[in-house]
């Protein structure tokens, strides 16, 4: 499916709240004056409030599982606002809240 392309100031987060931020965006794409985000590097999680019995099992990172199939930065595929990913350690999905809404993909 078309959807928004994700960048660098694209709000996403972790199932719990915590902020999530691409570590490696491309830097020869963007969008809305930033970098557009790629499938294989992953994101990192940033205030993740989650714990088990009072123990805390923060996410961490989250890598991509879907992602755009005709559109890629230097050979990688970019993210959509429909891509899906998995947090480690404890499977949970990010959630994207919002992202430029210019550019389309797919």
């Amino acid at each position: 499916m078309p959807g928004f392309l994700l960048h660098q100031g694209a709000v996403v987060l972790c199932a719990h709240g915590g902020t999530a931020q691409p570590t490696a965006p491309s830097p020869r794409v963007t969008v809305t004056g930033m970098p557009v985000a790629t499938q294989p590097a992953p994101y990192v999680i940033a205030g993740c409030p989650f714990n088990v019995s009072g123990a805390p099992v923060p996410c961490v990172t989250a890598t991509w599982v879907t992602f755009a199939t005709r559109i890629t930065s230097m050979g990688m595929p970019l993210l959509l606002l429909d891509s899906q990913a998995i947090c480690v350690p404890n499977g949970t999905p990010l959630m994207i809240t919002s992202t430029q809404t210019r550019v389309t993909g797919m």
